[in-house]
């Protein structure tokens, strides 16, 4: 029997969680003797959610790693790489393609889009973030508004976008990272008592830990940011505020009077953490406000899904492909000086970029020759560094958007 309502990594490799006309089609195509035509199978997006203009593709080593083993080849972005809908001429971007024998790896589609489309609505979802919160703390709270299977997938995309800490155990060691976290209103309901819990915590947890005591239980937040402070003074990292309004006003006006008095107290090295509800909308105000760092949930990990779609766009080298897409095997460049991207047919023939004249580089790198992963694949911290690389190309010539 099932435990649990999830698909083993055997079902996902095994072909297990495709749709069934996948199947049906393998079939067919087994009995007519077609299974065996050489295809190119490109994997596009229509738009992005939201009218996001970029995104930033996640997913991918687990893309690889289905279809490792299989008598393909799969061109990809690397991890993390940032994508528009269309180049700048209006051509739909290919973010990837397969190719080889179709019969080989049919029944991998939706998989291979599902591994793709979650992750990187999340990685989009958490870089939106850290761009308007630049020089924040960002810690991922979200796995428990998520099924639990998906946890080490969430805070995997969370980190690669940009955030700097996840808060569950199999997060962090998927991203080789330790889990950070404060502590739950539960813990001092239990204790009854905010400075006893606070001082149990202290007391208890390993000293690295960072000392973020919750400070909305029974109180108002500055009443026990001050209790918390005259608690354990100079161990004490931060306060959190765990909730997007109070019953006496803006979140705004929480964090400034917090700030406020715990500075002229002489408690300026305390740091204000605020989760509940924040997200791109409010986190510049909060962070305007004086807040150094936020824990956020349900705003990233339940992002809107990139929809990716999986279209043949060439048969036995012949370009062919259903109305509505371009036909033909397709090369991405990009220029890392002014981020102008242009898709042209395959090729590796050096390009200069037509806005600024730099010369462009390739995205879709090979990474799966005939079944067997030909390149090293990112760590989780490879992979933020390459994402942060490029944000920080967003901001000055796109800006924040």
């Amino acid at each position: 029997m099932r435990r649990f309502h999830i698909a083993s990594d055997d079902e996902i490799k095994e072909g297990l969680t495709t749709d069934v006309y996948f199947v049906r089609t393998k079939r067919i195509l087994e009995r007519y003797g077609l299974h065996q035509k050489k295809v190119v199978m490109e994997i596009t997006v229509s738009s992005l959610p939201k009218g996001w203009e970029w995104g930033v593709l996640t997913g991918t080593l687990e893309l690889a790693r289905l279809l490792e083993g299989l008598n393909v080849d799969l061109y990809c972005m690397k991890e993390g790489t940032i994508f528009k809908s269309e180049d700048d001429t209006g051509v739909r971007m290919p973010i990837a393609f397969i190719e080889g024998p179709y019969g080989e790896f049919c029944i991998y589609e939706t998989p291979a889009l599902g591994f793709l489309c979650q992750s990187s609505g999340i990685s989009t979802a958490a870089a939106r973030i850290r761009l308007r919160a630049w020089d924040k703390i960002l810690l991922s709270f979200g796995a428990r508004r998520m099924h639990p299977v998906i946890t080490p997938m969430i805070d995997w995309a969370c980190y690669v976008g940009g955030f700097d800490h996840v808060s569950t155990l199999a997060g962090a060691n998927v991203i080789g990272e330790k889990p950070v976290g404060t502590m739950p209103h539960a813990l001092i309901i239990v204790f009854g008592d905010q400075i006893k819990a606070w001082k149990a915590f202290d007391e208890v947890i390993e000293k690295e830990v960072p000392r973020i005591m919750l400070v909305d239980t029974f109180y108002d937040e500055k009443v026990e940011s001050l209790m918390a402070a005259d608690s354990l003074k100079e161990k004490l990292f931060g306060v959190r505020l765990d909730a997007p309004s109070s019953r006496k006003g803006k979140m705004e006006e929480i964090i400034r009077e917090v700030r406020w008095e715990l500075d002229i107290r002489g408690y300026k090295h305390v740091k204000i953490i605020v989760s509940g509800g924040v997200n791109e909308n409010n986190i510049v105000r909060y962070a305007n406000a004086g807040a150094d760092g936020f824990g956020i949930g349900t705003s990233v990990s339940n992002a809107l899904t990139v929809d990716f779609a999986a279209d043949i766009v060439q048969v036995d080298e012949k370009p062919i492909a259903k109305r509505g897409k371009l036909s033909g095997k397709k090369q991405v460049w990009r220029c890392d000086k002014c981020f102008y991207y242009k898709v042209d047919l395959f090729s590796y023939e050096e390009k200069k970029c037509p806005n600024c004249g730099e010369i462009m580089n390739p995205l879709l790198e090979k990474v799966i020759e005939k079944g067997k992963i030909v390149t090293q694949l990112p760590t989780a911290k490879e992979a933020r560094e390459y994402v942060m690389q490029q944000l920080t190309k967003v901001r000055e010539i796109w800006g924040v958007s």
